[in-house]
């Protein structure tokens, strides 16, 4: 299994700071965003990873990370989404990359201390899901249960103004290599890019999805509020010397 980094956008919640770099790319205590996302990758046994990033800052990556030998990366590519087309689309980039192995893809503005390892070991064939209770999912993709079966997603919304369930789909997420003919088979939303969430429906209508709880602390760091709040969360974890959030050894 390979990893992908989505880390592309504009950022425009969090302007001005992004007006001068990625987002990606802002300090989270003593280290950046991105940095943090690879960690969960290279802990979960993903050392092969593709960074997906796009916009006016994308050069700065390669400043930042270089080869990604240092961070425990044994082979790092870079790819380049033009525009804004959707998460979706940047995901179809990974095709080549990929060469029809399961690929981990991972928003870059996504926060965790959950181990992914045991899941990325499981997993077979398909697509799995890994949600998060919050107590408001409506800026979220958010699972709709099967009544009979709460195991079951019958499907993923997008957004919605009144939720079935309190479980957000977190934007860490496990796919074989059926994704990318389900993202050539995804029409454009009505904000004209390709959505992760359809791409998602499709496994889940074909019954190739399973779902886990993400097992950790998560922020989607794409505001100043939950950018705070995970400077916070580091600085607190340094403090008591607890290594959740340091580097492998490499």
């Amino acid at each position: 299994m390979k990893g992908v980094i989505l880390a592309g956008g504009v950022g425009t919640r969090l302007y001005p700071l992004t007006k001068a770099t990625n987002k990606h790319l802002l300090p989270v205590y003593d280290r950046c965003m991105i940095h943090y996302v690879i960690d969960n990758l290279v802990r979960a046994g993903l050392d092969h990873i593709l960074v997906v990033t796009g916009g006016p800052h994308a050069g700065h990556f390669l400043r930042v990370l270089g080869t990604g030998k240092v961070l425990g990366v044994k082979h790092l590519e870079y790819g380049y989404q033009e525009g804004e087309g959707g998460i979706a689309e940047a995901l179809s980039i990974a095709e080549d990359f990929a060469e029809d192995q399961p690929i981990m893809v991972v928003l870059g503005d996504n926060f965790t201390d959950a181990d992914l390892g045991p899941a990325v070991r499981d997993f077979q064939d398909g697509a799995r899901l890994f949600l998060k209770q919050v107590a408001d999912p409506r800026d979220y993709g958010v699972a709709v249960f099967d009544e009979q079966d709460p195991s079951r997603v019958l499907a993923i919304e997008e957004k919605p103004a009144e939720p079935k369930s309190n479980y957000a789909v977190t934007g860490f997420y496990i796919y074989d290599s059926r994704v990318f003919d389900y993202i050539r088979r995804s029409e454009p939303s009505a904000r004209g890019e390709l959505e992760i969430t359809t791409v998602n429906n499709f496994y889940i209508q074909d019954g190739l999805m399973s779902w886990s709880e993400l097992d950790g602390m998560w922020l989607d760091c794409g505001s100043f509020a939950s950018l705070f709040e995970a400077n916070r969360v580091v600085a607190e974890a340094r403090r008591r010397c607890e290594n959740r959030f340091l580097p492998p050894v490499v």
